[in-house]
């Protein structure tokens, strides 16, 4: 280190090469992503809620909830900001359960983050990106064949709808909107994923 009092001995300093700094870079990044993702109710978020709390679904079946879900909606949220297509998969892995987030954005660029799922209770998730650091994620409402969900968790903070499909009709849209009022959530205060090339946005509001 240059200028400070006790500057490292040269035997142990090594000089990273462009291409060794452009992979911590990139691993720092995928990292930091992961983290914000799984434990993104952390940072300073709006409450959208307008209501108590709802009850979290009376079921699921874990097996049948495994797969692969696109997002539909969202709160607004600064670790998905910019995001177009966001996808999450779910599968068993060493015993447990293994989550994969995947945002596409504008340009066409990818960005994954890697985390653990666990089923704690009846409708009630928790997902964890790093050591014994977890945090909640409720079913509040899903389809009867598992064709779509909608996640939450108790402060209201977050919200997302999820399908099994890339895209939804405005048919389906307008039931969603229905879910989400009963929930205590206003339709308009959600980002809606693109269902054609016209509905791309260069940012959120």
């Amino acid at each position: 280190m240059r200028g400070g009092p006790n500057p490292t001995p040269r035997a142990y300093c090594h000089r990273a090469e462009p291409h060794e700094q452009d992979g911590r870079n990139r691993h720092m990044r995928a990292a930091l992503l992961t983290l914000l993702l799984v434990f993104g109710s952390c940072a300073p978020q709006p409450v959208y809620r307008r209501s108590e709390a709802p009850l979290p679904v009376a079921s699921i079946d874990l097996g049948r909830f495994l797969g692969l879900w696109y997002e539909q909606a969202r709160l607004p949220n600064r670790f998905e900001y910019g995001c177009q297509v966001v996808t999450v998969r779910y599968a068993r892995h060493d015993g447990g359960v293994s989550m994969t987030n995947t945002c596409t954005d504008l340009a066409g660029d990818e960005r994954v983050a890697h985390g653990r799922a666990r089923l704690v209770g009846e409708g009630k998730f928790e997902v964890s990106a790093f050591g014994p650091f977890w945090s909640d994620h409720w079913v509040l409402d899903r389809g009867a064949d598992y064709s779509w969900a909608i996640v939450g968790e108790p402060d209201g903070k977050y919200l997302w709808v999820l399908t099994r499909q890339p895209q939804i009709t405005p048919e389906q849209r307008a039931a969603f909107e229905q879910k989400i009022r009963a929930l205590g959530y206003r339709p308009a205060d959600l980002v809606w994923a693109a269902q054609s090339d016209d509905d791309l946005v260069q940012s959120e509001s």
